[in-house]
């Protein structure tokens, strides 16, 4: 397992076939999922097979990585980068709804922020998320993301879509 780094609370990781437990857990709540548009592992061998075949960390450097509180090693979730077939790279995350409201997932969006301009030199970074999805466009305007567009994204035709480059990053 790769460490990729740690904030005041939490660490950051690759996900292994081992995570396939805490996947399936995570993707088997339906609030979790409401404005994803994925639908749920069908079993935990699913979640492994998912995992395994996994290949971002190698092909572009980064992916979605395991969010874990270090104070336990509980599972949280999981927060990292994207890169999707048009150049865009997304920060996107889903953490397990007990964690939610505690600052977590703009803990470890900030630290992939960081990781994506300082360590992997991006020139921009998108978030994406349904319209109705407060919680979400909260922590993309934490991060200082601001509205970019309107735009489909895969099972969502309106989804609004957030944005900072690595300019507006660096004076910050």
């Amino acid at each position: 397992m790769m460490m990729i780094t740690t904030t005041e609370r939490l660490r950051l990781r690759e996900m292994t076939a081992e995570d396939a437990e805490n996947a399936y857990l995570l993707n088997r709540d339906p609030d979790v999922l409401r404005y994803t548009g994925d639908e749920p592992f069908a079993s935990v061998e699913a979640a492994r097979a998912f995992l395994s075949a996994y290949s971002d960390y190698k092909r572009n450097g980064y992916g979605r990585w395991a969010v874990e509180r270090k104070e336990d090693g509980a599972f949280l979730g999981w927060c990292g980068l994207k890169l999707h077939g048009n150049g865009d790279v997304d920060l996107g995350y889903r953490l397990s709804r007990p964690f939610w409201g505690k600052g977590y997932a703009s803990e470890a969006a900030r630290s992939c922020l960081v990781l994506g301009f300082e360590r992997f030199k991006l020139d921009a970074i998108i978030g994406r998320t349904a319209q109705d999805n407060e919680r979400s466009i909260r922590v993309l305007e934490k991060l200082g993301m601001r509205y970019w567009k309107t735009d489909v994204c895969e099972h969502d035709p309106a989804a609004l879509y957030y944005r900072i480059e690595r300019t507006e990053y660096e004076a910050r």
